[in-house]
């Protein structure tokens, strides 16, 4: 192989991985400014313990968490694993998008879909609440990239009905329960998901509620003894990763229980 189709090969998921990272951090400004109606294309980033203007090396993704021991250069206090963490899974997700998809137009819309899904699944566990500009780009984002993903109109369409149907059945679970189960926009939140996986779509929603479900048992579990309160839990990083586990696994949990049977 020349030795420059070599340096590609590396160099372009090298690229992505760097790039994903970068957005993820910018994604979490924008998630935890949005909630204070702060503009996020303006004014530098500060330290959430004492408001501190961040330098720029405090600022590289993953990078700079490990580098300063997960601790703030301008006070000692304790980050979070949270950045470097999703920097990291958008760097590997844009990389395993290209691997799925190439250097194609639907790249650049998937990249755009995974950006804003971070960004909505990072203000629900932050606040439990779906924002619906944030929504609102994200149903766009998808159905423009499953457009563009499906073999044909026809099978774009089946999608879309797909989609239909499983945000319907998360409507009316919060209709019945009231809102208890689940918040109202969970249901266009995974309509816009079932859309980004395509023919995946109906087993990304059986993981979901198994993701949900073994979570939601080992808090109910960790609650301390004779406590009678409820357990509240964001519904949307469930979704997200039930929907995108289905997406690049392409596993069908229904040939699973078969052969378990």
């Amino acid at each position: 192989m020349p030795v420059n189709q070599q340096l590609s090969i590396f160099l372009i998921p090298a690229t992505l991985f760097i790039f994903g990272a970068i957005v993820a951090s910018f994604v979490g400004v924008v998630s935890g400014r949005l909630y204070t109606g702060q503009g996020f294309l303006t004014g530098r980033s500060r330290c959430d313990a004492c408001n501190a203007q961040l330098s720029a090396l405090s600022l590289v993704p993953v990078v700079s968490y490990f580098v300063s021991g997960g601790r703030a250069r301008c006070c000692g206090a304790r980050l979070s694993l949270i950045s470097p963490l999703t920097e990291f899974l958008l760097g590997a997700l844009f990389v395993l998008s290209y691997f799925n998809l190439g250097l194609t137009l639907s790249l650049l819309f998937f990249l755009l879909s995974l950006s804003v899904l971070l960004a909505l699944v990072l203000y629900d566990l932050a606040h439990q609440i779906l924002p619906s500009s944030l929504l609102t780009v994200f149903v766009a984002a998808s159905a423009a990239t499953g457009f563009l993903l499906a073999l044909s109109f026809s099978a774009f369409y089946s999608s879309f009905v797909t989609a239909f149907f499983i945000a319907a059945s998360l409507a009316l679970i919060h209709f019945f329960s009231r809102g208890r189960a689940m918040g109202l926009a969970d249901a266009p939140f995974a309509f816009g998901l079932a859309l980004l996986a395509g023919p995946s779509a109906f087993a990304g929603f059986i993981f979901s509620f198994w993701i949900g479900a073994v979570i939601g048992i080992a808090l109910l579990y960790k609650r301390p003894a004779g406590s009678r309160m409820g357990v509240e839990v964001p519904f949307a990083p469930y979704l997200a990763t039930g929907f995108l586990l289905a997406y690049f696994t392409q596993w069908n949990p229904f040939v699973f229980v078969a052969d378990l049977l």
